[in-house]
């Protein structure tokens, strides 16, 4: 049987939580492991890759979308952009107002034709249900929320917990992300899981708060490669380090 890649989104229940930073570690960690990732941006308004990685987008997801409805479209790797050796990303739309213009008729073709060539997809997108990013979420084999020690976090969160709950679906886990710059702590653990009626099943810890990320965005460079930051916040690493390796466990 032909070894395809594993899809993993990363998505939210309101913006704000590190999510795109969150996929970037992520990608990084599974670097490390020779693997070949796609990050594929369908955070369509204000997606957050190419800029984060200092990459010049000269084609994008809505062009890719565009081509296969107009049959124009020929190799996949036409649309995507090379970050290194090892980390490929197709990017959000150039153009914002391009967005709603992109179909999720041909995400399925997308995603078929990625899983041949990767090990490992990762989705960043946002917090809207439209219908791409509920049809995106259908796709996923796993599905990775990241919240906040946020009151509308946790009350958004408890909504959607009860939808899975409700469909019987298990395929999600959910970060918690402490290293935020808005360093909040309104509620304990034991607080969380009350109000999300959930588990938290990661945790990124607020050691991992880096005062210079500003430093890194603008230099493109992706935390979890840079070598200075793996030496000092090596513990806070780890962490992405045990999500990266119950995903791949999942997978085997």
């Amino acid at each position: 049987m032909l070894k395809q890649a594993k899809i993993i989104t990363v998505t939210s229940v309101k913006g704000g939580t590190g999510k795109t930073t969150t996929v970037l570690n992520l990608a990084g960690i599974l670097e490390t492991r020779k693997m070949k990732t796609l990050i594929i941006d369908l955070d369509l308004y204000s997606g957050g890759i190419a800029v984060s990685l200092n990459i010049e987008v000269e084609h994008d997801i809505f062009e890719l979308m565009d081509d296969l409805n107009r049959n124009r479209f020929h190799n996949l790797e036409d649309y995507i952009i090379s970050y290194d050796e090892y980390i490929d990303v197709i990017p959000a739309p150039k153009d914002p107002r391009l967005a709603g213009k992109i179909s999720n008729k041909y995400l399925q073709v997308v995603y078929a034709k990625a899983k041949l060539k990767y090990d490992c997809i990762l989705i960043d997108t946002n917090h809207n249900l439209n219908a791409i990013n509920l049809l995106n979420l259908d796709y996923s084999d796993q599905i990775l929320y990241v919240i906040t020690n946020d009151p509308i976090d946790l009350k958004n969160m408890r909504t959607m917990t009860s939808i899975y709950q409700d469909m019987d679906k298990k395929n999600y886990k959910i970060i918690l992300n402490e290293s935020t710059h808005f360093k909040k702590d309104y509620f304990t653990p034991y607080d969380i899981k009350n109000m999300i009626k959930d588990n938290i099943d990661y945790t990124i810890p607020s050691s991992f708060y880096i005062k210079n990320i500003d430093k890194y965005v603008l230099d493109g460079k992706i935390l979890t490669l840079d070598s200075h930051i793996r030496k000092k916040y090596k513990k806070a690493i780890n962490h992405y380090e045990k999500i990266v390796q119950a995903i791949l466990k999942e997978e085997k």
